[in-house]
């Protein structure tokens, strides 16, 4: 190993290397060394999903060094044909790193409770004067600082070279579905990487991303990919049924800290979020899973009977039955209102042990509302003798059919209750 680089081995890259014989590669390795990015080793890359997927114990750490990699690897091909400029380049490898730095503990679900969304926290990381990210990209060049933050907001020019870090073909996406693939044990992630990254290249008149005729297959693969991961892994019922007894469990918390009848430890970022009170920068930099799992580890010994019991549950992997509902809309509805009855009759107050789940996701789906947003778009290169740019869909039978996307609607219960809700579900 040369002593000008930092050597990374990772599982879906193999070696990430970083050159430190530069004053970029000097900055990147300050910045994989700050507490803001280290903090994202002590955050799982899947959040529950260890409960579905013993192996997925990887973390947002991992991952942020793989989108880097990638966009690495991506510049380097599109400036060999194509006119980028030295701070575009290091703008767009440094987002990669950073995206996820405003990421709370485990993943989503605590996002969807306390009502925010990471990518405000990473942004204000990235600018602060306050955090040691921020301090060290403005010494560098507050230029590429402000550069960071706009690719990270979607408002970077050129857009293509932004759409790299965020769109619907980019690194994020790239990485972590072969990432989540190889760490949970299931092979639906795989895709031709390869080609993609042979066959990226930009519409300089448009302002895009596309992928040559020879990548369009690579393409549909990486979007058939992004529906199966859904299918099997991000809507796993075990993996949803852990992120529904969480959900319920911090509620729980939430409405007793009302009452000061729940343990919390003063003068910390969870009693803020008990609180109910927004968490500052500082506070919400200092959260990852073990502030969670710490204060979830005094809860089960709660005198609380349903607090205790939803922790211990938890903590034991004694997760809720989640049963599918496949049938039409009004025989559903029956059926939920005679199993909430279930429940409720024997015992469990259904606020807390009665939950309906419905979710769903497009693998490629037209987000903005005119379907014109190059973002929100894929585009590839149709024909040899005489191409074209188009949309992805309008040229792939096989894409518009994943426009359908994949929806759940499901039940989540105590697992004891299955037999007789499992006989009223087959009666219905």
């Amino acid at each position: 190993m040369s002593s000008y680089e930092r050597i990374y081995r990772d599982s879906v890259h193999n070696i990430i290397r970083v050159n430190t014989d530069t004053d970029e590669g000097r900055l990147v390795v300050s910045l994989i060394d700050t507490p803001e990015l280290q903090r994202l080793r002590r955050i799982r890359q899947l959040g529950l999903a260890y409960f579905a997927y013993q192996s997925a114990e990887h973390s947002r750490f991992t991952h942020s060094l793989g989108a880097f990699h990638l966009a690495g690897r991506m510049i380097a091909k599109l400036r060999l044909t194509y006119n980028i400029s030295d701070e575009a380049q290091t703008a767009v490898r440094i987002a990669a790193l950073l995206h996820d730095i405003g990421h709370g503990p485990f993943s989503h679900v605590v996002e969807s409770i306390l009502g925010f969304h990471h990518e405000e926290f990473t942004i204000q990381a990235v600018l602060s004067a306050e955090t040691q990210i921020g301090k060290l990209l403005a010494n560098y060049s507050p230029e590429l600082q402000q550069n960071v933050a706009k690719i990270i907001r979607g408002d970077f020019k050129p857009h293509a070279l932004g759409h790299l870090v965020s769109s619907q073909l980019d690194v994020d996406r790239m990485d972590y579905l072969l990432r989540d693939s190889l760490m949970t044990g299931a092979k639906y992630g795989i895709y031709d990487l390869e080609w993609i990254i042979k066959s990226i290249e930009i519409n300089e008149k448009d302002d895009h991303l596309y992928i040559s005729a020879p990548g369009i297959y690579a393409v549909e693969d990486y979007l058939q990919a992004r529906y199966y991961m859904y299918r099997q892994v991000y809507f796993h019922r075990t993996l949803r049924s852990a992120e529904a007894v969480l959900r319920v469990l911090l509620k729980r918390a939430l409405h007793l800290y009302k009452d000061g009848s729940v343990w919390h430890e003063s003068e910390t970022p969870m009693q803020k979020i008990l609180a109910g009170e927004k968490l500052t920068l500082d506070e919400h930099l200092a959260l990852d899973d073990t502030d969670v799992m710490f204060s979830i580890k005094r809860w089960q010994h709660s005198d609380d009977k349903i607090l205790g019991d939803l922790a211990s549950r938890f903590l034991n992997r004694r997760l809720f039955k989640a049963f599918d509902l496949d049938m039409p809309e009004e025989a559903r509805a029956k059926f939920v209102a005679a199993a909430g009855k279930v429940v409720e009759n024997a015992g469990f107050e259904p606020e807390y042990y009665f939950i309906e789940d419905s979710a769903g996701n497009a693998p490629y789906s037209f987000y903005s509302k005119d379907a014109t947003d190059a973002k929100d778009l894929i585009y590839v290169e149709e024909g040899f003798s005489r191409p074209s740019i188009r949309e992805i869909s309008a040229v792939s039978p096989a894409v518009r059919g994943l426009q359908e996307g994949y929806r759940i609607h499901r039940i989540c219960f105590p697992a004891e209750l299955k037999d007789e809700i499992g006989k009223l579900y087959h009666n219905n």
